[in-house]
């Protein structure tokens, strides 16, 4: 089992924290209690923040000329000008962090949901965008690990969400050390999950870490950092794992059965397919690592790159790899 660095986390304080929603009701997640022991959260509620009582009349973002004011119909109060600077304060003062959950449709929260009207009226909706907090950290923060709630009902947008996550909060505590040798250590250890995300980054991120020591510490990380960015931007597609698999199965060819053999690329072509989920050829390489004590694999954050509790042990994905992250 991994010893995983705490990620850090900006979640909206209405999901599993405090009832501050509108409507004085708290959101629940079975993602978000799960995480709460494994996680150092950082609760916000914009709307409280900017002074609005528990409950509230509801706020509403309304297309004005060519602009989007953030407005509570119920009084007429413009809030736009006042969550602008308080959404600016907050991500200026944060501490470094590794991720968001945010409130879907919420008109201050939302990354993309949030419904746009025409009017304070009673009318139909024009479309829909960001929430005036969300929409700034997706501007700002939009590399790191940032999602809501409901997006992560999803399996497959869950599974990259943790993947990122962890590997953000592994990252930060090289980036805080110092350590040349502590990034290159990072670096062989996700090389086969770097492998599955993007080999041309792969690559790019190798040959950075494997500068000469003698280069500025901040300069090598920094440069890095941008990789790393950009290589976990998007989840692996089902036959950039499959490789991945197929791959690490090499280290075992002497020593498997016919019959072993033969399971374990059943296992992989139904993933390949979407009929199984990742977990179930994983499980079989995990088992074949400890059993024959394979001591390179063993390191690869490939196998767990987050908690097992998290890992999805039914779930298929039956979506043509739909890309949810446009």
């Amino acid at each position: 089992m991994r010893d995983f660095t705490k990620p850090r986390v900006v979640v909206s304080k209405c999901i599993e924290f405090e009832p501050v929603r509108y409507n004085g009701q708290m959101m629940t997640s079975d993602l978000v209690r799960s995480l709460k022991p494994l996680v150092e959260f950082i609760p916000v509620c914009p709307e409280v923040e900017v002074g609005l009582g528990v409950p509230r009349e509801p706020i509403r973002i309304v297309k004005v000329g060519d602009s989007l004011r953030l407005i509570q119909p119920a009084t007429g109060l413009d809030l736009t000008d006042r969550m602008k600077r308080f959404s600016q304060g907050i991500l200026d003062a944060l501490p470094e962090v590794d991720g968001f959950i945010l409130k879907s449709k919420s008109p201050s929260s939302a990354m993309k949901d949030a419904k746009i009207y025409p009017s304070t009226e009673k009318v139909s909706p024009l479309g829909k965008g960001p929430g005036f907090f969300g929409g700034a950290v997706v501007d700002r923060f939009g590399h790191l690990a940032v999602e809501d709630e409901r997006r992560l009902l999803n399996p497959r947008i869950k599974e990259h969400f943790l993947t990122k996550l962890y590997t953000l909060a592994d990252f930060r505590s090289v980036k805080n050390s110092g350590s040349v040798n502590r990034l290159i250590d990072f670096q062989a250890r996700n090389k086969l999950l770097f492998t599955a995300y993007s080999q041309t980054e792969l690559h790019s991120m190798g040959r950075i870490a494997a500068q000469p020591k003698g280069k500025p510490f901040r300069e090598t990380i920094t440069a890095y950092q941008s990789h790393l960015w950009k290589a976990l931007r998007r989840p692996p597609r089902r036959g950039a794992n499959e490789n991945v698999l197929t791959k690490a199965a090499g280290y075992f060819t002497s020593k498997l059965s016919k019959n072993e053999k033969a399971f374990f690329l059943d296992a992989v072509a139904k993933y390949r397919a979407g009929k199984f989920p990742l977990s179930t050829p994983l499980n079989v390489l995990k088992a074949w690592i400890i059993r024959f004590n394979e001591e390179y694999l063993m390191q690869q954050t490939f196998f767990e790159p987050y908690p097992e509790a998290f890992m999805e042990t039914d779930a298929t994905e039956q979506d043509g790899e739909k890309d949810y992250w446009k």
